[in-house]
């Protein structure tokens, strides 16, 4: 029981702190803009020596941040779009090419097959300021620098969505696949009848994280895409100055809308594919 309670109070706490910049977002947001720069506007001055305090609540709500950020703010609505332009046909492909790749490396008998799974691996644990230089050199030759391709292509051929489906797929049970090819149904048939319905919650949970990754991305954007009318929503927060803060907290929490949504809809299938990974680790 004592360990429980201090479990729990542990849990607590993290879920406190969590929340915590939520509820910061949250009221600022609703605080005039004033009361801003007198209660927060000293921490974000270098030579300011006055202290920062902050209330839970604001003295007087106001909507006039959100007012001027949709009706006065044009570049955030295109920012905005482009972050969609980016984040969404980069999910699908990544589905799109993950999905056959991980079921060849379950289900598929295949020479090599260990040592390419391998080699997906060692991409996977791979940062981004390795693989920039190549990935530069490659879109600069074939033409695609200040494009929206030059952030999505090689978001596509991502190791990680690969790596969590295949997880999904190895809990496909065998005996199906046979009962499936005594049946008539070629690799192609078993693959999309079988395969891609009980690997569900895998595929699932790679697009579910595959689009927090990308909706969220700052490096790429940054460096593929020079020209400002191509930048995502990542790169608008960075452009608002210290005397927007009203502002910042209302584009904070429309660009944290999306994920948040889409995290609460697939959350289910997250656990579950999560679960599925861990526990054919621990079976292996």
């Amino acid at each position: 029981m004592l360990k429980r309670i201090v479990c729990l109070l542990a849990l607590t706490l993290l879920a406190l702190f969590t929340w915590w910049v939520l509820w910061f977002m949250g009221m600022g947001a609703l605080t005039p803009e004033d009361e801003l720069l007198a209660t927060i506007g000293p921490a974000l001055q270098s030579e300011s020596r006055e202290p920062a305090v902050w209330c839970l609540l604001p003295s007087w709500p106001t909507l006039q941040p959100l007012v001027q950020l949709l009706l006065d703010t044009p570049t955030f609505f295109a920012m905005f779009w482009n972050a969609c332009k980016l984040a969404f046909p980069q999910v699908a492909g990544q589905l799109v090419v993950a999905a056959p790749a991980a079921w060849a490396f379950s289900k598929l008998e295949l020479p090599g097959r260990r040592v390419l799974y391998g080699a997906y691996l060692v991409l996977m644990v791979l940062p981004f300021q390795i693989t920039m230089v190549p990935n530069y050199l490659v879109l600069d030759r074939l033409g695609l620098m200040d494009t929206p391709w030059a952030v999505i292509l090689p978001g596509v051929f991502s190791a990680f969505p690969v790596f969590i489906i295949k997880k999904g797929f190895d809990a496909v049970p065998q005996s199906l696949l046979e009962a499936a090819a005594l049946d008539g149904a070629g690799p192609l048939r078993c693959f999309v009848s079988v395969g891609l319905p009980l690997g569900l919650p895998a595929v699932l949970s790679a697009a579910t994280l595959g689009f927090i990754e990308a909706w969220n991305a700052i490096e790429q954007p940054m460096l593929f895409l020079k020209d400002k009318a191509n930048w995502p929503l990542s790169l608008y927060l960075s452009n608002i100055t210290a005397g927007d803060l009203g502002l910042a907290m209302v584009a904070s929490l429309m660009m944290l809308a999306p994920p948040l949504l889409l995290f609460l809809t697939g959350r289910k299938y997250l656990e579950q594919g999560i679960g599925l990974a861990a526990s054919i680790n621990e079976g292996m």
